[in-house]
C-alpha cells in the first residue's frame, strides 16, 4: 500500500544549540497531522539530478489541532541532507510521508518511566509531555517520570528550561541532565552532573517490576544502556524500549 505523501511548508527555523536546529512546519494542505507522542516522520529533501534522500526525525511537539510539526535536527558535517535542511528558509517546502513507530507512551500503567536521552534524542519525550500531564493526574495509578538527557556541554542541553519548567509544575516529574564535557563546580547540583547517562543508573533505585524504561539517540548509548539494564539491573527485554538515531550523510 502506497504511504501518502504530503507536502511541509517551514514556517520558522530557529538555532535552539550551537548544532540543532529547530524547525517548525504547516502541512500546506491545511490537514492536522495525526500523530503519536514518540514518532517520527520522514522527509524527502530535494538534491542533485532530481533525486532526493529520506531522512526520518521525530514529532518535537504535542499533538493539537493545527497543521504543525516540529522537528529537531543536528548538523552534520558534509551532510547532503543537513545541508539542505539547515539553509530551508521560511516559506520553502519539502515533502514527507509519516508518522511512523512504535516509540511511544502505551495503555499501561507503571509506576514510573525512565527516560533516557542523548543529543536530539530528546525531542520525543518534549512531544510526550502533554500526555504525561494526563496521567499525572489519574489518582488511581501514581505516576512518576524521570527524564535524564546527555550532552557534551550546558549549551546542547535541548529545551532545558522547558523540561525544568515542566518539573516545577509537576513534582512528579524529575529531570537530570549529565555533561561529558563540562566540571562540576559550574554546575547546578540540582539537576546536573558529569559522566554519561549510564552514570545515573545506580541513582535512580530501579526496579524492573515497576520501571519502564525508553532510550533514544546515540547507538552506542542504547546499546551499553539496555545490556547494563537488562543483565545487571534485571529488566525484562520488552520493559526497555528503543529508538537510535544515526548521522547519515
Amino acid at each position: 500500500m502506497a504511504q501518502l505523501i504530503y507536502t511541509l511548508k517551514l514556517v520558522s527555523a530557529e538555532k535552539i544549540t550551537p548544532f540543532v536546529k529547530h524547525f517548525v512546519f504547516a502541512r500546506e494542505d491545511g490537514a492536522v497531522p495525526r500523530f503519536q507522542p514518540g514518532q517520527f516522520i520522514t522527509l524527502h529533501i530535494p538534491v542533485a539530478d532530481g533525486k532526493k534522500v529520506h531522512r526520518s526525525y521525530s514529532v518535537a511537539n504535542a499533538p493539537s489541532e493545527d497543521n504543525r510539526i516540529e522537528l529537531s535536527a543536528a548538523y552534520v558535517e558534509g551532510g547532503v541532507a543537513s545541508t539542505l535542511l539547515f539553509n530551508l528558509q521560511p516559506g520553502e517546502t519539502v515533502t514527507a510521508i509519516g508518522p511512523h513507530g512504535l516509540f511511544v507512551l502505551k495503555e499501561e500503567k507503571p509506576k514510573r518511566y525512565i527516560l533516557i536521552a542523548t543529543g536530539t534524542g530528546v525531542t520525543p519525550y518534549r512531544s510526550m509531555l502533554t500526555t504525561l500531564e494526563k496521567r499525572f493526574s489519574d489518582p488511581e495509578n501514581p505516576l512518576s517520570v524521570h527524564l535524564v538527557l546527555g550532552v557534551r556541554t550546558r549549551e546542547e542541553a535541548l529545551f532545558k528550561n522547558e523540561f525544568l519548567a515542566f518539573a516545577k509544575k509537576f513534582p512528579q516529574f524529575h529531570f537530570q541532565v549529565v555533561y561529558s564535557r563540562e566540571q562540576n563546580e559550574h554546575l547546578d547540583s540540582s539537576f546536573e552532573s558529569t559522566g554519561h547517562v549510564q552514570s545515573r543508573l545506580a541513582s535512580l533505585d530501579l526496579n524492573p517490576a515497576q520501571d519502564i524504561v525508553y532510550l533514544c539517540g546515540n547507538p552506542g548509548m542504547i546499546d551499553a544502556t539496555f545490556a547494563e539494564l537488562t543483565e545487571q539491573y534485571g529488566f525484562d527485554r520488552k520493559m526497555v524500549r528503543r529508538e537510535k538515531y544515526a548521522f547519515a550523510h
